[in-house]
C-alpha cells in the first residue's frame, strides 16, 4: 500500500534518511523505532508530506504521492500525535467531526460517524459527545485525538508517539485499546516510537532505523529471536530479551491437557511472561488457564517454560 523506493533526505547538508526501502502492506500495523536523530519522525512525515523528500520515490497505492494535491493527500490519512491537539472551545462531537465537515458530510452521516467512533473506543456515545476537551481526562482526551484521526474512514493511520506524555497505567490502557482497534477496524497503521515495549505490544511489523537507514524490519519475534546484528540486540535489550520473547508467547499454546489444579485461572490472552510473573508472586509451579470460551483450557507447568526455551 505504501512503497519507500531508495528515499533520501538532508538537512543543511546532513543526511537523515539514505537510500531506504521500505514496503508497508495494507493492514499493518508498522512501528518505525530507534535511537533519537535516526529519522524515525522524519520518514512518517514524509508519507503526508508534512516533511518532502529528497530522493526516490514514495507511493501510495502504487501512485506517486507527489501526484496527489497536498490537501487531497492528507484528507486521506489520519495524523494523531503526542500533544492531541484538540480544539478547547468545542465539544467532543465537533472535534470528531473536523475531516467530515471539511468534506461535506451531512449532519446525521457526521452524528452516526461519532457514535461510532466513540463506542469503537468504548465512550458512550450520549455521556461524552456533548462534553469539552477540559472535562476529559488525559487518556480521554487521547482516545478522541484518535478517534478524530479516524472520523473521515482514512487509508492510513499516522501516529507520532501518540501516548508518551501519559502515565503509565493510562498508557498501557490505551495500547491495549489501540491493539483492539487495529483488529477490529483492519485499518493500515504507521506509527512512530521510542518504546521497545510499546512495539513490540502492538506492531505487526517493527521498522528498526539507525542513520537513516533500516537496520532491520519484522516481525517482533523476528526482531527477537533472530536479531541482524549487536545493534538489535543492545536495543531490543540484551539483558531481558528471553522475558521479552515471552510476552509474545500464548501461555494457553504451552498448557497440558489435563484437569485443573488448585487456585486460579488466567484468562486466555495471557503470555507466557505473565504466567511466570504469575506463578513467581504466588510461588507456585502451575497455574491453569481458560480458552477464548472462558472454559478450562489445561495447565501450564513452569518447568515446561524454561524446558523450551525461548
Amino acid at each position: 500500500m505504501i512503497e519507500f523506493i531508495q528515499i533520501g533526505k538532508s538537512y543543511s547538508g546532513t543526511r537523515v534518511i539514505d537510500g531506504l526501502n521500505l514496503s508497508i502492506a495494507r493492514g499493518e500495523f508498522v512501528v518505525i523505532i530507534g535511537p533519537s536523530g535516526s529519522g524515525k519522525s522524519t520518514l512518517l512525515k514524509m508519507i503526508n508530506r508534512m516533511e518532502d523528500h529528497d530522493e526516490g520515490k514514495i507511493l501510495l497505492g502504487g501512485e506517486e504521492i507527489y501526484k496527489f494535491k497536498v490537501r487531497e493527500l492528507r484528507l486521506r490519512m489520519g495524523y494523531a500525535i503526542q500533544s492531541v491537539g484538540l480544539f478547547p472551545h468545542w465539544s467532543v462531537e465537533r472535534n470528531i467531526a473536523t475531516v467530515p465537515q471539511m468534506l461535506g458530510w451531512s449532519k446525521d452521516k457526521i452524528a452516526q460517524r461519532v457514535t461510532e467512533l466513540l463506542q469503537l473506543f468504548q465512550l458512550d456515545p450520549e455521556q461524552y459527545r456533548g462534553r469539552y476537551p477540559h472535562q476529559l481526562s488525559g487518556g480521554q482526551q487521547q482516545r478522541i485525538g484518535v478517534a478524530r484521526a479516524l472520523a473521515a474512514d482514512p487509508d492510513v493511520l499516522l501516529m507520532d508517539e501518540p501516548f508518551g506524555a501519559l502515565d503509565p497505567a493510562t498508557r498501557s490502557a490505551l495500547q491495549l485499546e489501540m491493539k483492539r482497534v487495529h483488529q477490529v477496524s483492519g485499518k493500515t497503521i504507521v506509527m512512530v516510537t521510542h518504546d521497545i515495549d510499546e512495539a513490540l505490544l502492538l506492531a505487526t511489523k517493527i521498522v528498526l532505523l539507525d542513520q537513516g537507514r533500516v537496520v532491520q524490519q519484522g516481525s517482533p519475534l523476528q526482531l527477537l529471536a533472530a536479531p541482524a546484528n549487536d545493534f538489535v540486540v543492545d536495543f531490543v535489550g540484551r539483558s531481558d530479551r528471553g522475558i521479552k520473547l515471552l510476552s509474545l508467547k500464548p501461555a494457553v499454546a504451552l498448557a497440558r491437557a489435563q484437569a485443573a489444579v488448585a487456585g486460579p485461572s488466567l484468562p486466555p490472552e495471557t503470555t507466557l511472561r505473565e504466567a511466570v510473573s504469575f506463578m513467581t508472586v504466588h510461588h507456585i509451579a502451575q497455574v491453569n488457564v481458560l480458552d477464548s470460551a472462558g472454559q478450562h483450557a489445561g495447565v501450564v507447568h513452569a518447568a515446561d517454560i524454561f524446558a523450551q526455551g525461548t
